[in-house]
Formats: structure tokens, C-alpha cells, sequence
């Protein structure tokens, strides 16, 4: 048996490969799918199964790519709905792949058509080898029911996700490995670990939501503190559920800079996708800045409309193309074209650039004593925030900024903190999109500020 885990930084997201015979299947497929098609070469594999183990969320799925570029038929929970060709599958039913079988287990919860994906190599034993688990059963941690909705209760999918779990998947032998769909980082779980894998044993004994507790207590934990799902998820389900369109593989228009102006002019949206630091030394003015780094599509998906056109602004025309298809992986496809030349052919052709000063915690600390009009936001998360805080600072999240904007005075100035600098330099850059003037970025963030040992409160 052949088999391989695929893991995407960005989205924390992990997708698999199984083979035996000259056949093989992929599981929960990223958006662009070149290295599936080139790992199937290597191996001397056809790609014949695309399994989906639910519609995800906090992504756009590569099923319908991959199924048209390798031949092969996708397959999800009938549950689904799907809105293309597909195969619904139901609890029992198999794949087999000469001495491989991929059998399927419904265990809705995180969504109603969940399913998992009992791996059994024949050629070593009848007993499973491993269990992909998709977002049912995490490392540490178990998937949300909340991301539905008004659509179905969390109370509900939380009560399906006990029993998926009791009765599904802790029945399986401690030895069998558990493969998931996502690692630490990702909004689907609020406690997920780094690891890789595990076994239904070590989560049987270490994961906090399988310890011994009531079918309610289990449902009241899962349903309470859970973080703001971003705003993009609801959209990215239905494009699964409808099938992305084909990706094309071209990279955007090059567009001179009085064009860019032009159209930001129209309402297009320049996205500036290089660091902070270079965002802050020169920009177009009103760019939005979210960084090609960390967690940037996660970050666009929340932040920019879903229907507004985009313009890209990058060093070199490889990261334009790596932008783009980030982009794509969270269904943000209507980029227009990128500036030409960069920030530097904008300053050449004689349009004006925006710059945001950089300081540091130190400075900050004495702006803070000698400045009173100095308005201080921190845009972290709630439990970040509720970890540990700045005194003077007025807390309002990343994602909430922009709808809270009338707790800033615009005539002060404002410096931004954040973790580390990043989510702090989209902030600038939104305050800066509605007319603030005098906004300053806090580079290293409250991480800085811990580690020169500055005060905070609890």
C-alpha cells in the first residue's frame, strides 16, 4: 500500500493519497492539484477515487480539478448534497483498490454529512491500519458544530458529533492511526495539536473532549467559548457543495500604474501583499495589507468583500502567481490584474505613496506616558487579549475593526499591536482606508512587549 500525507501550511490543512495496483485515491484535496497528479506519476499510479470527507469550510476543495484533469469519480456523504456528479456514499460501503479498502463511515457532527474513511491494507492484516477522520476527530481536539449556522443547532451537531465519536470511532482498536483533515492552526477546532497523526489510543487517553463525561456535558462544552468563525466559511461550503470552477493556470494582467489608479479609483481594491515593513515605508495609497505570509488567505477571505475586484501588488510577477492561487485555496478568484513594476514603477510614473511609521514596544511605552491623545488598539483575539493586555489599550479584534470604528477618534493618533506585527499592519491599512491620518504599527506586537518585560494587565 501506498500512502501520503500532503500538509499546506497556510490553511493547516492535510490531504492524503492512497494506492495499491496502479490505482490510487486522494482525500480532501487542496484547490490547485499539481502534486497529487505528480506524486500518482512517480508512484506509477492513476488516480481513480476523489473523496471528500464533508464540505469544507475554510476552503475551496480541489475534487472537481483533480476528478477533470485525472478521469476520476468524487465521492462525499449522501448527506452532501452535491450539485454535480458524484457518488453518495453510505455508512459500510468500500473502495478496493486490489488489497486496499477504503471503507466509509458516517459520523456527521462537525456537519451533518461527515464521513470518515476506514483504511484496511489486506495484504497485512484484516484489522484497519489507519482512520481518516477529517474534521470529526482532530489531534487534541474534536471538530466545531457551530459552523452551520441558523441552518442546524450547534446543540444538535454537537449531540451527532458524541455519538460519531462513541460509537464510530473510539470502538476502533487503540492501535489504528488517526490521520485528520487539519493541524494547529486552523478555525475548525479550538485546541488542535501540531502533531501530524496519532492513534485512537493516545486520544482515547490524552484528547480533553474524549475524557468521561455525560452526552450533555459533552454538548454543553463544545457549544460554549468557541471563536468567531471567519466570514468567508459559509461561502466556501456552498462553492463546494456547487463545485469550483476550474482553475486557470495563467497569472493576472500586468497593469501600468495610472491604470491602477484609475481603477482603485472605481473601486477596485489594491492589495499590497508584501511585509509590513515595506508596506510602511511606501504603498498606494489606500492599499489593503495583508501579508503573503502566515495565514494570508485566511486573512483575505475575511477581509475583502467577496465580489470586489482586485488588484495585487508584489515584488516580482512568482509571488503575483503565488498570491493568486492562495487566493483561490479560500474562493477569492477575481483578481483583475497586478501593478506593474511593483511600488517602484508607481513611484516612477509620479504618483504620490502612503507610508505608516514603524516603532517599536520601547517607544510605544514612552509615547503611552508623554502622549495622552495617544489611542492604543489591540486587534488580537478575545483569549489574547483576555491573556493579557496592554492598560491603556481599547481592544476591538481584527475582524470586528472595521464595523467598529466609531470607538476610534479619527483626529488622535493611533498605534496598532497585535501578536507580532502582522495582523496589526492590515489594521493600519484599513484605519488608513477610512481617512485615519496619523497611524503607527507596533512591529513586534505584544510578543515585544513581553519579552521587554512591559506591564500589562489581566
Amino acid at each position: 500500500m501506498f500512502f501520503k500525507q500532503f500538509y499546506l501550511g497556510c490553511l493547516a490543512h492535510a490531504s492524503y493519497m492512497i494506492g495499491s495496483e496502479e490505482q490510487a485515491a486522494v482525500v480532501d484535496p487542496q484547490r490547485d492539484v499539481e502534486m497529487y497528479l505528480e506524486e500518482a506519476k512517480q508512484q506509477d499510479l492513476t488516480i481513480r477515487h476523489v473523496v471528500e470527507t464533508h464540505l469544507h469550510a475554510d476552503f475551496v476543495s480541489g475534487h472537481r480539478e483533480l476528478a477533470a484533469l485525472a478521469g476520476a469519480k468524487i465521492y462525499f456523504g449522501w448527506k452532501a448534497g452535491a450539485r454535480f456528479e458524484h457518488v453518495p456514499v453510505h455508512d459500510g460501503e468500500e473502495i478496493r483498490m486490489g488489497k486496499v479498502v477504503l471503507r466509509f463511515l458516517e459520523t456527521p457532527g462537525h456537519t451533518p454529512e461527515s464521513i470518515c474513511i476506514l483504511v484496511f491494507d489486506r495484504e497485512e492484516s484484516e484489522d484497519p491500519r489507519a482512520v481518516l477522520t477529517g474534521d470529526t476527530l482532530f489531534i487534541g481536539d474534536v471538530g466545531r458544530p457551530d459552523l452551520l449556522g441558523s441552518r442546524m443547532s450547534p446543540d444538535v451537531l454537537a449531540g451527532m458529533l458524541h455519538d460519531s465519536l462513541h460509537q464510530k470511532l473510539l470502538t476502533l482498536p487503540d492501535h489504528v492511526k488517526v490521520y485528520p483533515a487539519h493541524g494547529a492552526g486552523s478555525m475548525c477546532g479550538r485546541n488542535i495539536s501540531s502533531e501530524r497523526s496519532s492513534t485512537i489510543g493516545q486520544e482515547r487517553r490524552h484528547n480533553y473532549a474524549l475524557g468521561e463525561m455525560s452526552r450533555e456535558d459533552f454538548i454543553s462544552m463544545m457549544t460554549v467559548d468557541l471563536p468567531e468563525a471567519p466570514s468567508y466559511f459559509s461561502r466556501d461550503a456552498e462553492i463546494n457543495r456547487d463545485g469550483p470552477p476550474l482553475l486557470t493556470q495563467l497569472p493576472p494582467p500586468a497593469l501600468p500604474a495610472e491604470e491602477v489608479r484609475q481603477r482603485a479609483q472605481q473601486g477596485h481594491i489594491v492589495l499590497d501583499t508584501r511585509p509590513a515593513a515595506q508596506y510602511g515605508t511606501g504603498h498606494v495609497p489606500g492599499a489593503l495589507n495583508i501579508a503573503l505570509g502566515g495565514q494570508f488567505a485566511s486573512w483575505a477571505g475575511t477581509m475583502i468583500p467577496p465580489d470586489a475586484p482586485i488588484i495585487l501588488v508584489a515584488e516580482e510577477e512568482e509571488r503575483v502567481r503565488e498570491a493568486t492561487t492562495r487566493l483561490a485555496r479560500v474562493g477569492v478568484e477575481n483578481v483583475a490584474g497586478y501593478l506593474a513594476g511593483g511600488v517602484l514603477a508607481w513611484n516612477s510614473a509620479g504618483l504620490p505613496l502612503a507610508t505608516v511609521e514603524q516603532i517599536s514596544v520601547e517607544e510605544l511605552a514612552a509615547r503611552i506616558k508623554e502622549d495622552r491623545t495617544l489611542q492604543v488598539l489591540d486587534v488580537r483575539r478575545p483569549p489574547e487579549w483576555n491573556g493579557g493586555h496592554i492598560r491603556e489599550a481599547i481592544h476591538i479584534p481584527l475582524n470586528r475593526l472595521s464595523q467598529n470604528l466609531d470607538r476610534l477618534e479619527r483626529q488622535r493618533p493611533v498605534a496598532v499591536i497585535c501578536a507580532g506585527g502582522y495582523r496589526s499592519s492590515i489594521a493600519t491599512s484599513i484605519l488608513e482606508r477610512q481617512t485615519f491620518t496619523r497611524i503607527t504599527n507596533v512591529v513586534g506586537g505584544m510578543t515585544a512587549w513581553l519579552n521587554a518585560r512591559l506591564e500589562v494587565v489581566v
